[in-house]
């Protein structure tokens, strides 16, 4: 028996906005996080070595969790389905750990905030898992059209995309004293409003995405202590026969060197801007470092989505993925150009190629991922979207969490030195140099991993006619 709840018809416009206020949350989340690090070390003086741990630690220990999240999901017989209720329950969590996270006094010294925001992160990435595995199989599952998935993740990706427009406006309210006194003063206050209201907008896919009732499904693996060896056990069969199918292989791999050499770098921005642009004055730098991200997250939200979602039906996903990779290595190229001391508008010319990179990376792989899901249905009888989400966002997330490390050590490597006046000669040149050679050397390995994948419109058709037949015959 299939568990399968997609469907071939046009999904009602309603439910891709009900998934895209979760994915609106889902980014809120991390867009924010990486705003407030910077709070870590400009202000709360955590050394380099720190701050690579708290991206280290807390990421290493979610992408353990998701793969078993996943099965979890998977194999849930309740009324409410196999995902909503986790959805819900990930929210929660991840709204009330967020706030808790951020209350740092800097009375209380760097090493009890390090433990203590150490000791919170791992709650909030716990909650994390609970939400966003069940989630994104969520979205996988809910079509099984080749095109209406694209159009699915974009309209997500479009609403999700608004995260990293007003994230950025967080530095201009955390830096301004006419708002608070000092920015860790304006985390504690600006995470309350975004745990509160991120955890609102998770809520939403679960009240309002249609799922069928999984209590009476007895193709589904009981969840009991007593199966506990097998679960694990089915876990990693999940992962050695996910990654025997060699799209999918090529999906994480890709995704891991574009995704993680972006975030190695993605915080350096606001050094180059403050320490290059504009000599060390954060206060000068003004809304610079905000208009960095804000204006590239407009771009992709009113320019790339809906062109990387044309150009997949017109050209095919896998081109749409070339094609919008290729564009991003001329903006990373032309930062190393425009990043002009005096006039600090340049790299705005930069942002509309540089955009296409994040931009078009998970319209495409998500939509693809859900033609992987067919695929496994195919070869094995079963609808695992979670296992394969959570499988796809582990290498994501372990990715994640070595981007956060290697983030800490360049700064180390270069000599940057945070909260200093004058930083040493060669350090923001380095890490101007990393900002573009990282995701150019990330981006070069994906495309070239992506070069002959092959499952294309006529195969996913092929590819569904045959799991509709063997349900046929079964019957």
């Amino acid at each position: 028996m299939s568990n399968s709840t997609s469907s071939s018809q046009k999904v009602p416009f309603g439910q891709k906005i009900a998934f895209g206020l979760g994915m609106l949350a889902n980014q809120m989340f991390p867009a924010a996080l990486g705003i407030f690090m910077v709070v870590l070390v400009q202000d709360l003086g955590f050394p380099g070595w720190m701050w690579g741990i708290l991206f280290f630690l807390p990421r290493v220990y979610d992408a353990i969790t998701d793969p078993i999240m996943g099965f979890i999901s998977d194999n849930t017989r309740s009324v409410w389905g196999r995902r909503r209720h986790y959805v819900f329950i990930g929210a929660v969590i991840m709204g009330i750990s967020f706030v808790a996270m951020w209350q740092l006094h800097r009375e209380n010294g760097v090493e009890y905030n390090f433990y203590y925001f150490l000791l919170w992160s791992i709650v909030f990435y716990t909650g994390l898992t609970i939400f966003s595995v069940p989630f994104v199989a969520m979205g996988y599952e809910m079509s099984d059209d080749f095109h209406e998935r694209t159009s699915i993740m974009a309209v997500a990706q479009w609403i999700g995309q608004w995260a990293w427009v007003i994230a950025p406006w967080f530095w201009v309210i955390m830096y301004d004293q006419s708002w608070f006194k000092n920015a860790d003063t304006a985390t504690r206050t600006l995470s309350i409003w975004v745990g509160i209201s991120c955890m609102i907008l998770a809520m939403i896919p679960a009240f309002f995405i249609k799922s069928k009732s999984t209590k009476d499904d007895n193709s589904l693996v009981p969840l009991s202590m007593k199966n506990i060896g097998g679960g694990l056990k089915e876990i990693i069969n999940g992962f050695k026969e996910a990654f025997k199918i060699r799209p999918f292989r090529k999906l994480c791999f890709s995704t891991f060197f574009i995704f993680n050499a972006f975030n190695t770098v993605a915080s350096f921005s606001f050094f180059i801007i403050v320490y290059h642009l504009f000599n060390g004055n954060a206060g000068a730098a003004g809304v610079w470092p905000t208009l960095f991200g804000s204006v590239g997250a407009l771009i992709t939200t009113f320019a790339v989505i809906p062109t990387v979602a044309w150009v997949s039906k017109k050209m095919g996903k896998k081109n749409a993925f070339m094609l919008s990779q290729g564009v991003s290595l001329i903006g990373y190229i032309l930062f190393w150009f425009l990043f002009v001391p005096g006039k600090p508008y340049m790299f705005f010319f930069a942002l509309p190629f540089f955009s296409f990179g994040i931009g078009g990376l998970f319209t495409l792989m998500m939509s693809m991922t859900a033609d992987v899901c067919d695929l496994d249905e195919l070869n094995t009888g079963k609808r695992r979207e979670g296992i394969f989400g959570a499988i796809y966002w582990w290498m994501v997330k372990f990715g994640f969490a070595i981007a956060g490390g290697l983030s800490g050590a360049i700064m180390s490597w270069v000599g940057f030195l945070p909260n200093a006046e004058v930083q040493p000669e060669g350090a923001v040149a380095g890490l101007r140099f990393f900002f573009s050679a990282v995701p150019i050397i990330g981006t070069l390995a994906a495309m070239w991993i992506m070069r002959n994948y092959d499952v294309t419109e006529e195969r996913a058709h092929e590819v569904r006619a045959a799991i509709e037949q063997k349900k046929a015959a079964a019957l």
